[in-house]
Order: C-alpha cells, then structure tokens, then sequence
C-alpha cells in the first residue's frame, strides 16, 4: 500500500522525533516506524467504514420521517436510492472487512454528528440530487456516486482532519494519499466481489528498505551530520534547520546503502520532501548541498551505484 514517497516521509518523522527526543534505541525506532506504516492501513480502513456510517445516516433519517405523526408525502415515500446503493452494501457484507475494522476499533459511531453534517452537505451537491433523481439503477451509477464522494468532499474539511488528528497523530498527512488508494481500488471491489485490503507495503522489499533506511540514518547520524558541516564550513551547525539537516543526513544513508537506486532520484526524492516539512528555501538548500555531497562521494568511491542505479548517478 505504502509508496516509498510514504515510506521516507515516515522514516523522516520517526528519524525527526527520535534526535529531537535524543532516543537513540534501534528497537523503539524500528517499531514506531512500523506501527505509523500499519496505522495508515488503519486509515484505508476507516475512510471506507465511513460510507457504511453515511448509509446509516440516511436510513436514520427515512426512518425517523415514518415514525412522524402526520409525516410528508416524501417522508411517507422516502426515495430509497441511496441506502440501498450497492457498494455499500458490498461493504456491509464483506465480513472479513467488518472484522478488520471491528477488531480495530474503526468506528464511526463517536462522530455521529460529523456524519450527520458531512451527509446534509453531499445531499445538497448536484451530483447528488442527479443520482436520486435518476430514474434507473445500476453499479456503474452507484460507484460513480461514491467516487464522486472520496474525490471531492474529504480531502479538504478541516472537521475531517482535526477528528483524524485526534484519533492518531499517525494519520497526520496520510489522508491524500489513503483517498488516492481507494479511488484506485475501488474498480477491483466490483471485479472482486469483496473489498480490497492491501497490503502495508506495495513490495516484498519495501519493509526491508524502510527499516534499512531508518537504521543507517539512526546509527550514522552523527558521523554524516560531520561531512555536511565540512561542506558549510562558515555555517555554525546550530544554525542548520534540523528539518533540513534530517532530510539530508537520510539522503547521504539512502545513497549508500541502496545501490540501485540512482542518486537523482535519491536527491529529486528528499528535495521534493523538504517543500512541505521545511521552509520556503530549504529546497534550494537541500537541493544544491545533497547533490554536492553524494557527488563527491560517488566520484570517491564511498557510494557505490549497480544496476539501475548508475543511471543518473553522475553528471
């Protein structure tokens, strides 16, 4: 599931808090980081248990206009479309699914007045009111509904984010890249006839490559922390964004312990990183003091580029 975009960016924020923390034991390190990997699964998990608390909601809702004492003519006959869309129910009958997040405790019973809210304004968006309008039935219509849902009412709601804060700091910039997977998988669902539950890591290695990675960075913190300042000599260290110095430090491990990948993609990747967890200028910095130092390093001999890995590994 995890990209190794997602993979380094949890590397750095274990990697951040462990110096900043001056924790230095492998073992807790190791374990935060798996455990922020399987927490965004969790997340996977609990976006898609929030379609089954939406249907919930509107079936409340239809329930409590026939229960009324002198109810409406829509209330007497209520449209009935969206509770009973189909990947929802495909949802609610995957019981291996209903386990996962029952076990885990991924329920959206605690923010009922959330779903409440969130339901009133996807009732109110035109797409929707086309959909419950529409006289006919069909999958294709019923997914189409749902995707339209994940793309376009999640991503930016503040409420949505401060509840994810809440529940686990874990989930904290994990939200895009969770909507992005379900919309992806969502197509397979139907193929499938059961929901897809992926998992943590896309490959075989990529477990591998994240404790390898968080390791070297832990263990060689220090002594690659000592060849940046040798490359800013009129720099006091102090002076050094930590975030920066992180990314670079996780740079120079990254170069060295992975020898197929290619150092510009090493240096494209940690740039990339510094845009959103640094400052304005950091990725200029990390951009021109990175790519100096593995440079050198390569030319040297102390990074060591096979395979794919040569490719783009020199100017």
């Amino acid at each position: 599931m995890l990209s190794r975009r997602l993979i380094r960016i949890k590397v750095f924020k274990v990697l951040f808090g462990r110096i900043a923390s001056g924790s230095d034991s492998l073992v807790a390190a190791e374990k935060e980081l798996l455990t922020s990997c399987e927490k965004t699964r969790d997340l996977y998990l609990f976006m898609l248990n929030l379609a089954i608390a939406l249907k919930k909601t509107a079936l409340a809702k239809i329930e409590g206009g026939l229960r009324k004492f002198h109810p409406t003519e829509e209330e007497s006959n209520p449209n009935r479309k969206f509770v009973e869309n189909k990947f929802t129910e495909l949802l609610e009958n995957d019981a291996a699914f209903i386990k996962s997040c029952e076990s885990k405790g991924l329920s959206w019973g605690e923010y009922g007045s959330f779903v409440k809210k969130l339901y009133a304004a996807i009732a109110s968006r035109e797409y929707f009111k086309e959909y419950m309008s529409g006289e006919g039935r069909s999958v294709k219509e019923d997914w189409a509904l749902f995707r339209k849902i994940y793309e376009e009412e999640l991503e930016d709601n503040e409420e949505l984010a401060e509840i994810l804060e809440d529940i686990s700091l874990y989930w904290m910039d994990d939200l895009s890249y969770v909507l992005n997977v379900i919309l992806k998988n969502m197509g397979s669902f139907h193929k499938k006839g059961k929901v897809v539950i992926p998992s943590v890591f896309q490959k075989e290695d990529d477990e591998t490559y994240a404790k390898k990675l968080l390791t070297r960075s832990l263990v060689n913190y220090d002594e690659y922390t000592e060849i940046i300042t040798g490359y800013i000599p009129n720099w006091d260290l102090e002076r050094l964004v930590v975030t920066d110095l992180t990314l670079i430090v996780m740079g120079i491990a990254e170069a060295v312990a992975f020898e197929t990948i290619p150092l510009k993609v090493t240096i494209n990747e940690f740039v990339d990183i510094s845009k959103f967890y640094s400052t304005p200028n950091s990725s200029t910095f990390v951009n021109g003091l990175l790519d100096r130092i593995l440079q050198n390093m390569y030319k040297s001999g102390k990074i060591i580029k096979t395979g794919r890995g040569l490719v783009g590994s020199t100017e």
